[in-house]
């Protein structure tokens, strides 16, 4: 069935066979018509989380101080005009809202027609509300944050019923550099006055938005490799020239790095950084200028921290005595370093390759994943066989529900880690 055609004919039609599938299938009974599998998929991670589709689920609201505080510091607003040019209008005109969240689904921004505001101040759909799948259910913000990719849910398609008779069209919005979750853009309102292209509509400008941001980007990299090539030219041993977040801009004397981690907070001094070692860090305009040094003899006390506590995504942060660092982990990255705090003494690619594939014999694919995760975690991860340094300190922080550990992931030790949970829950008194 499709339900964007149909609601564009009749949308009282589409109401009424929407409730009937979504009555039905939360009920455990056949539909005569199956929901979509993006939606059946995200009304199964609600089921299986124990929410109340009955249930209308709020979070608190964020200060207006914390919403300013988030604001100044994504990304996204520097692409705000684009998605203001490409929605804004037409949207006001169709009597929808456009939204823009955050990558932990916080409303940022929230513009458009005044009749339909106030319907989503019914809603909850509020400056500074949390709008994750996980907390109020199957939604144009949060599903598409879980599943990244457009998502448009109709009406009786939420999970919690307070909202079947609102509309969202949202798409994901990425860093073009390196794939990591920025937000989300939505386009919502009642159902009756969307339209079957909203869903490509929105997808498009959140495209343009990505492009925006590589222009941006590339274009600041171009300064500062101006700004630094007049430096570098006058000094003999390796260095490379990054701007505030990492990127490269030039190098000169070791081989080229698209990318160094740096620590969250940087500071000038010599500082431990994962890909390069001990490096003396200058500040240049825009960036910092990193002279690779050789290592003290005595190194800092290192500790990883694991975060797979969210279903849709999962972190590495890395502290010692010189800062600390965070990354965002590819599902596959989630996997392996999850497998190797399981197995402390190391694991070899072929044991790996048996973990993540059921065919020992994939060790090529296991020791390139290998090989990227070490640019990052650099003399933290040894080899022969693959392990944690024996002086690093490992915490790995799970799920409150075991059952979603990982929840993407087809891995057989993953696997066999949640039908373990699922046993030890079975057999609790």
């Amino acid at each position: 069935m499709n339900v964007a055609r149909l609601a564009a004919v009749d949308a009282a039609q589409a109401a009424r066979v929407l409730r009937e599938v979504r009555e039905a299938t939360l009920a455990g009974r056949r539909a005569r018509i199956a929901p979509r599998p993006v939606i059946e998929q995200s009304w199964g991670r609600m089921l299986r989380r124990g929410l109340d589709p009955e249930q209308d689920r709020r979070s608190g609201l964020l200060p207006s101080e914390e919403v300013r505080r988030r604001r100044e510091e994504s990304p996204l607003r520097h692409v705000l005009p684009v998605l203001r040019q490409g929605l804004l209008s037409v949207a006001d005109v169709a009597q929808h809202i456009m939204v823009v969240a955050d990558a932990d689904g916080r409303v940022l921004w929230r513009e458009g027609a005044s009749p339909v505001l106030r319907k989503a101040d019914g809603l909850g759909f509020e400056l500074g509300a949390d709008w994750r799948e996980d907390v109020v259910g199957t939604n144009g913000v949060g599903t598409p944050a879980v599943v990244r990719r457009p998502v448009q849910v109709f009406a009786a398609e939420h999970f919690v019923r307070s909202q079947l008779s609102w509309t969202c069209s949202g798409a994901p919005v990425s860093d073009p550099r390196d794939g990591r979750l920025l937000g989300v853009v939505d386009v919502s309102g009642p159902l009756e006055t969307m339209h079957p292209a909203t869903l490509a509509w929105v997808d498009s400008v959140a495209k343009l938005a990505e492009a925006r941001l590589r222009e941006l980007h590339l274009s600041s990299l171009e300064r500062l490799r101006t700004v630094a090539a007049p430096v570098l030219a006058r000094l003999s041993g390796p260095a490379v020239a990054v701007d505030r977040d990492g990127w490269a801009a030039a190098v000169t004397g070791m081989p080229y790095v698209r990318r160094v981690t740096l620590p969250g907070t940087l500071a000038p001094g010599h500082r431990w950084l994962p890909s390069l070692g001990w490096c003396a860090v200058e500040p240049l305009a825009g960036g910092w200028l990193l002279r690779v040094a050789a290592e003290p003899v005595a190194t800092a006390a290192r500790r990883i921290v694991l975060d797979l506590g969210r279903p849709e995504r999962g972190t590495v942060t890395v502290t010692d005595a010189t800062g600390s660092w965070s990354r965002e982990l590819s599902p596959r990255h989630a996997e392996l370093l999850f497998l190797l705090a399981e197995h402390r003494p190391g694991r070899g690619a072929a044991a790996l390759a048996e973990d993540l594939f059921g065919d020992p014999s994939r060790t090529v694919t296991v020791r390139a994943e290998m090989s990227r995760i070490r640019r990052y975690l650099g003399g933290l991860l040894q080899h022969r066989p693959y392990r944690f340094c024996g002086d690093t300190e490992v915490e790995v922080i799970l799920p409150d529900n075991p059952l979603v550990l990982l929840p993407h992931s087809t891995a057989p030790a993953v696997a066999r880690k949640r039908s373990a949970a699922r046993d030890d829950r079975a057999l609790a008194p």
